[in-house]
């Protein structure tokens, strides 16, 4: 394992107070020069130019060693290091010398991994074999000739019985209905004497395969066997330390069965290593190198925090001992809500970024529990639609149950314009417009976030119009014809979108102090209600 030293000009930023919350947070500065201390390394080794540009999650871990005399907690002092690590494998390898070694090495040459997965592919290529061997009676195809020309002398004799009772008076009709039935009985049941004439026939003509399909049922069964137990010993093999010294295995740290790739991720490989090295943890961040996949949205150089399916019931554990930074997301401060409209009906609320709409995981201050105090008069849910936690703008809220049902369907049949103002990252062509047209769907291993999905994902469109450059951003109006979470921050973000996040987006861009998002002019019936655009300075 190789430890790296920060370069000298981090001997004067102050080191940090708390240790990263990995789900939400913002990079302390020393993670960002190791980050890019990695980023230059990886410039050195022109063998994986190929696999980096494809796109792959790093991360970096700075430390301290314990037994140094470490300045107190947020004062300036050097001599700090950092770990690397990469998410799965690179290069086809779970080890490199420049980076920590995973938590369990899966690949390592004679692991019983490795053997017991040999000896599955080999009971793979049995059954393969056996299944070659096993011959067809020619017979089948004699019996499926006889059974479709049985089968349409039956039709043809249903359709003389359907054009004999359409036409023959009720008199003839009654002579010889008795005998239309018997004959219809007669072929049902002469059809199901010759299906079960050619079963056994066949059955006969392939016995020398049942002594075959014995053995590969077998095989089968014993190839599930191996495979469920191999992975219950693969579960037990990835065991994670905490700052106490504790350990705890996959299968104690998840209630149900692991997701694919548990333990592989950077963050889990980063802690590990620290602390079986008797390294003081100190930040951590994960960053994102080359192109981002068609689905999941990734942009170049940005830092994106710790997956909740794989990593939050192992990072939980492994945090312990450790003094966290509290969630972000929790140590919000109760904000009231500005009220720019009001009638008997409805009314018309900016909200704040940071402030869900409607309540949450969490007893957070929420748009519903605000205005259920503010307006104590009200009937009905109140609550039409909703913004994104980190989008501010207006809202407009239903005074009574009626005008609740009548603003759904304006809502519904596109009668309500919502119309947006974004700041992005990088500059564009002003005047610019057009339409953005990607599928989305969540992302069940890392939710809220959520992906672009051409075969599964629900159909979002969005209009969009360059305003202006200011300080190297351009800022765009947006206008949602469809209402997907988070469609406007994907379009924004993806490549086949804009490519260009949303200034302060924490999932798919760089976080900062807020994102600069608001909802700011809305069209209800006619009435138009605004706030004033986002600072753009």
């Amino acid at each position: 394992m190789m430890l790296h030293p920060l370069p000298p000009q981090s001997a004067s930023i102050p080191s940090p107070e708390r240790f990263t919350y990995p789900f939400c947070y913002q990079p302390h500065p020393l993670c960002v020069m190791a980050a890019q201390e990695v980023r230059e390394y990886l410039q050195t080794q022109p063998q994986w130019a190929t696999e980096l540009k494809a796109g792959k999650m790093f991360g970096v871990l700075v430390v301290a060693r314990r037994n140094d005399c470490l300045p107190p907690r947020g004062e300036v002092g050097g001599g700090l290091s950092f770990l690397a690590a990469f998410s799965g494998t690179l290069d086809g390898k779970t080890c490199h010398p420049y980076f920590v070694p995973p938590v369990f090495d899966l690949m390592e040459p004679g692991c019983y991994f490795q053997e017991e997965q040999e000896r599955i592919t080999a009971i793979n290529g049995h059954i393969s074999s056996l299944q070659a061997e096993i011959k067809e009676s020619p017979l089948r195809q004699q019996m499926q000739k006889e059974l479709d020309d049985y089968r349409a002398e039956i039709q043809k004799q249903k359709e003389e019985r359907h054009r004999l009772r359409a036409e023959l008076s009720a008199e003839e009709l009654t002579a010889i209905e008795p005998e239309m039935i018997r004959q219809s009985q007669f072929q049902k049941a002469q059809y199901k004497r010759l299906q079960q004439e050619w079963k056994q026939k066949i059955e006969a003509d392939e016995a020398s395969n049942s002594n075959l399909q014995q053995q590969i049922g077998d095989l089968q069964q014993e190839r599930h066997d191996r495979s469920v137990a191999l992975q219950q010993w693969l579960f037990r093999q990835f065991s994670f330390l905490n700052a106490k010294g504790e350990s705890k295995n996959l299968t104690e740290l998840f209630a149900s069965t692991p997701p694919s790739g548990a333990g592989e991720c950077c963050a889990p490989r980063l802690l590990q290593a620290a602390y079986k090295e008797e390294l003081q943890p100190l930040c951590m961040a994960e960053f994102w190198v080359g192109d981002s996949p068609r689905d999941e949205l990734r942009q170049e150089g940005h830092f994106y925090p710790a997956c909740n399916s794989r990593c939050k019931p192992i990072l939980s554990h492994m945090l312990q001992g450790l003094r966290v930074e509290e969630n972000p997301l929790l140590s919000q401060q109760h904000q009231a809500l500005e009220v720019i409209y009001q009638d008997p009906q409805i009314a018309v609320i900016v909200k704040p970024h940071g402030m869900l709409s409607v309540p949450g995981k969490y007893d957070l201050p929420n748009v519903q529990r605000i205005v259920r105090e503010m307006f104590p008069q009200a009937t009905g849910p109140m609550i039409v639609h909703r913004l994104d936690m980190d989008t501010c703008g207006l809202m407009v809220i239903a005074l009574t149950d009626e005008m609740y049902h009548k603003l759904q369907e304006d809502f519904r049949h596109h009668r309500v314009r919502k119309t947006y103002r974004a700041l992005l990252e990088k500059e564009m062509p002003v005047g610019q417009q057009g339409e953005i047209r990607l599928p989305l769907r969540p992302d069940v291993m890392d939710r809220p976030r959520q992906m672009v999905d051409y075969q599964h994902g629900k159909t979002a469109i969005t209009y969009y119009k360059v305003l202006e450059n200011v300080g190297g951003h351009a800022l765009v109006e947006l206008q949602p014809q469809t209402g997907r979470t988070h469609q406007l921050r994907v379009h924004c973000a993806h490549p086949d979108g804009l490519n260009n996040p949303i200034v302060g987006d924490r999932l798919y861009g760089t976080p900062s102090d807020h994102l600069c998002l608001q909802a700011y002019q809305l069209v209800i019936n006619g009435r138009e209600f605004m706030v004033p655009p986002i600072e753009i300075a």
